[in-house]
């Protein structure tokens, strides 16, 4: 059920108050209501006429915020249903968080093997990324990507161990969906963007190991920083690629005209 309108995050909204667009301090107090809690991952928000409303704005304006939020995947419009916050599924992980693809074009999603889980101190790297002080508890995951059968990435992700208490090897080995799913289902940690940097450089004898290629042999390396709201980081990640057969694909986004019209809008 929706949470009750009365909450301070719908109060009414002065057309001036915070000195900029109507719109981005609707959506500002919408993603608070999210970010805080008060809307779970999959639970049905007020009807746009009710929201519109409480903040005593236009429906227009009300809109102008959801639609930005449902084309930051925070929120999801469902026809004839209405809106919801977004869920993490198998398929939003592969569109929005997996962008490796074989040379033909093939996306699909990888089966994952574990091969490691520990639980032991942060190295300098994953606590800058974390925000964590060097040597916090951590929890270490490894894990052998296989694409069409072939190991094709094997990757290393450091979780902060005080954000993801009640985390075993054994839970994630009998975990059905993807990781990001676990954050939200079994933690409430959404990971609603990721930062990654690319470069190429050479295996190291764990990773060549996993991926059966000689030490030394050109990959290409990325580094993720996973954020949940208001941007804390949350996961680091760092993904070692074999492309021979296959490509690391980040596929951008142009901003609309002024005349567009905005993701999820009628036509």
């Amino acid at each position: 059920m929706p949470a009750a309108l009365s909450e301070p995050v719908f109060a009414p909204i002065a057309p001036d108050a915070a000195g900029m667009p109507l719109y981005r301090v609707v959506k500002a107090a919408l993603l608070r209501a999210v970010s805080a809690g008060h809307y779970a991952a999959g639970t049905l928000l007020p009807s746009e006429s009710e929201l519109a409303a409480a903040f005593e704005v236009s429906i227009g304006t009300l809109r102008k915020a959801v639609d930005e939020l449902v084309a930051e995947h925070i929120l999801v419009r469902r026809q004839g249903r209405g809106t919801f916050v977004a869920t993490h599924t198998a398929d939003r992980f592969l569109l929005q968080f997996f962008p490796v693809e074989r040379h033909d074009g093939l996306r699909e999603a990888p089966a994952v093997e574990l091969l490691s889980f520990e639980r032991l101190h942060g190295d300098d790297e994953a606590a800058r990324a974390l925000q964590l002080r060097a040597g916090d508890p951590v929890f270490q995951i490894e894990n052998r990507l296989l694409l069409q059968g072939s190991a094709v990435i094997h990757e290393r992700l450091t979780l902060p161990a005080a954000a993801f208490k009640g985390l075993t090897e054994k839970r994630l080995r009998e975990w059905p969906g993807t990781l990001y799913q676990l954050y939200q289902a079994g933690f409430g940690i959404t990971v609603v963007r990721a930062l990654d940097r690319a470069r190429a450089g050479p295996a190291d004898r764990r990773a060549a190991r996993a991926l059966g290629l000689p030490p030394g042999t050109a990959v290409m390396q990325v580094r993720r920083v996973a954020l949940t709201f208001g941007d804390r980081p949350v996961e680091h990640r760092l993904s070692v690629i074999n492309t021979a057969q296959h490509d690391y694909v980040n596929q951008l986004s142009r901003p609309r005209s002024a005349n567009e019209p905005a993701p999820g809008s009628a036509p």
